[in-house]
């Protein structure tokens, strides 16, 4: 069984096999507490920046832990970058679409306020908090899914953000894709650029409209569908992800 991660976003200095490290804080309760870390139980340490340690418990305290150090290995940054632009869903659609994008092995994940998102953040203190529980879901999913990175978390961005965004992407020799279930394109099988960024649009619940579709296609975007079904935008990024994995070489 693979063991069980924890995030150490303090540290500074990469460790060495045999050096001795401390998990402090609210880090160190919940391993404690909630995941019941025993004495001697060998985990995964990660910076959330692409360090990924290996690790035996040598003390277990109800907020300091201090583990030896087995092995140490940096995890280059996946090439290409996935990334993804997700319309903002509605209540807990949210917290799923993040959750399942971050599994998938999105990079980034860029809010988007889409002209036809029933959810709106209106002001910069429902903004905040909006990006804030997305890098908490983030976070979290990281840690469940044992990666060594966590994806950035950015936005709220507008469509004409996300088009200019599109156009450098494009400019840079990348490629980047808009779902939309009236394309006639699949994603399946377009031909991949082996290294740069991957970008993928999302759309919310009641689709892209038609003005957004030519403004994102306008400035480089490919329309591409996934499958004869109409998936929810909770799901229609991480499968995209998916198709993508297989396409790019990033799943072998």
């Amino acid at each position: 069984m693979t063991p069980q991660l924890f995030l150490m976003p303090e540290l500074a200095v990469r460790p060495v096999a045999g050096d001795v490290i401390e998990l402090t804080g609210q880090e160190a309760r919940h391993a404690a507490t909630v995941k019941r870390l025993e004495l001697g139980e060998v985990v995964l340490l990660a910076d959330g920046r692409g360090t990924l340690i290996e690790a035996r418990s040598t003390t277990v305290g109800r907020d300091r832990i201090s583990f030896a150090v087995l092995s140490v290995r940096a995890e280059p940054e996946p090439q290409p970058r996935f990334v993804v632009v997700q319309a903002v869903p509605k209540g807990e659609r949210a917290d799923l679409a993040v959750q399942a994008l971050t599994e998938l092995g999105a990079d980034e994940i860029v809010a988007w306020s889409a002209s036809r998102s029933i959810s709106l953040w209106r002001g910069a203190d429902k903004i905040d908090k909006g990006l804030a529980k997305w890098r908490r879901t983030a976070l979290e999913a990281s840690k469940q899914s044992r990666r060594a990175r966590i994806p950035v978390v950015t936005g709220l961005a507008s469509t004409e953000a996300i088009a200019n965004r599109v156009s450098e992407t494009i400019a840079s020799g990348s490629a980047a894709f808009v779902l939309h279930e009236a394309a006639t394109e699949s994603l399946a099988g377009r031909p991949l650029p082996s290294a740069g960024v991957l970008l993928v649009i999302v759309g919310p619940e009641g689709g892209v409209s038609e003005e957004e579709l030519q403004t994102l296609t306008t400035a480089g975007a490919v329309a591409v569908r996934l499958g004869p079904a109409v998936l929810r935008t909770s799901t229609a990024g991480a499968a995209a992800l998916a198709v993508l994995s297989v396409g790019a070489g990033r799943w072998m």
